[in-house]
């Protein structure tokens, strides 16, 4: 046989893409708004074949430990998986209030959040109920300020796959909607002290390509010392990419995903988060930040767009004081 013939023999050709279908099948909770469906079997199916694509180790810069994946989601799905969590999972616009120079300030979150999952102090029973992680006993909801939920069995797989291909485990999932180009995240790290000294965190882009701008953060040069500019890294991050942020990389480094204009700009992505809390001030700060106290929006497929529905429909984002720190709400 020739060459070509070989490897057509031994390679799968490529999937056709995968539509997107629900069962009757859902996840329930209390503290869940409205049921959310179960992914389709043909997408935990594909989802089997992850990653995609070998990851690209990217090391060569100081205090940088970062993956690549271009793919981790193999395509035949993107476009469903995408199209199936804007319309099944419940977001949020969250307002909270800073205080700079004695002035408060509210600002209006730009981009769509969830979340779920619970520190590692506490785990969640059969039933639902929040349970201490190391006696098994239940504890009162009442001792959070926040309504903590588990993972829905449609990013829970999603989240299996992650931990089996990083070798990290996650007991939070945060979700962003970015409507369009306008929606965005400055500079941030995830560098909270609930998450421990190095945190492993896994990022994955689902629909629009958007770009991944990150920076060292500045270092003080000693005395006699120069110091080295370690550049700008920028990843344009396509449908099906993952990022694995570890290491020193969230104590040394920036990241961000800035507004975009032009091609694209009009177009919906979401990204997904999976990382570990260790303290229960982790939980709180989570549910504050990426769900706070207003109204529950899902994607209305009619007017292409977010609306407000169902429970705290008829409601108003209500500030909530950043006490601590802002958890930055992913990528």
């Amino acid at each position: 046989m020739k060459r070509g013939a070989l490897d057509t023999f031994f390679k799968p050709s490529t999937p056709k893409k995968v539509k997107y279908e629900t069962t009757g099948d859902a996840s329930s909770h209390a503290s869940y708004p409205f049921p959310v469906p179960h992914l389709p079997a043909s997408y935990k199916e594909q989802l089997g074949f992850a990653p995609a694509e070998e990851g690209i180790l990217m090391n060569d810069k100081p205090d940088l430990d970062l993956v690549y994946y271009h793919p981790y989601i193999p395509l035949a799905i993107t476009e469903g998986l995408f199209e199936f969590l804007r319309q099944e999972l419940p977001f949020y616009r969250v307002q909270y209030t800073i205080t700079r120079f004695g002035k408060k300030t509210d600002i209006n979150t730009p981009r769509f959040t969830t979340v779920f999952g619970i520190d590692e102090t506490c785990r969640f029973g059969p039933d639902g109920d929040i349970l201490d992680a190391q006696s098994g006993k239940t504890i009162d909801a009442s001792k959070f300020k926040c309504k903590p939920r588990p993972i829905p069995q449609c990013l829970d797989e999603l989240r299996k796959i992650t931990e089996g291909t990083t070798g990290d485990t996650y007991n939070f999932c945060l979700v962003n909607y970015y409507a369009d180009g306008k929606d965005s995240i400055s500079y941030h790290s995830d560098d909270e002290r609930f998450l421990g000294q190095y945190p492993a965190i896994a990022s994955l882009t689902l629909g629009a390509k958007r770009d991944f701008l990150m920076k060292h953060k500045p270092i003080a040069p000693k005395e006699g010392e120069v110091t080295l500019d370690s550049g700008q890294i920028k990843l344009p991050l396509s449908s099906g990419d993952m990022v694995l942020m570890r290491g020193k990389t969230q104590s040394m480094w920036l990241h961000s995903i800035p507004k975009r204009a032009g091609i694209d700009a009009n177009k919906g992505r979401i990204n997904i988060t999976f990382r570990k809390a260790l303290v229960r001030g982790g939980t709180e700060n989570y549910y504050q930040y990426n769900v706070g106290s207003g109204g529950v929006y899902r994607w209305d497929a009619k007017q292409k767009k977010m609306a407000l529905s169902g429970k705290g429909a008829e409601g108003t984002e209500k500030p909530v004081d950043e006490g601590t720190k802002r958890s930055s709400a992913s990528r």
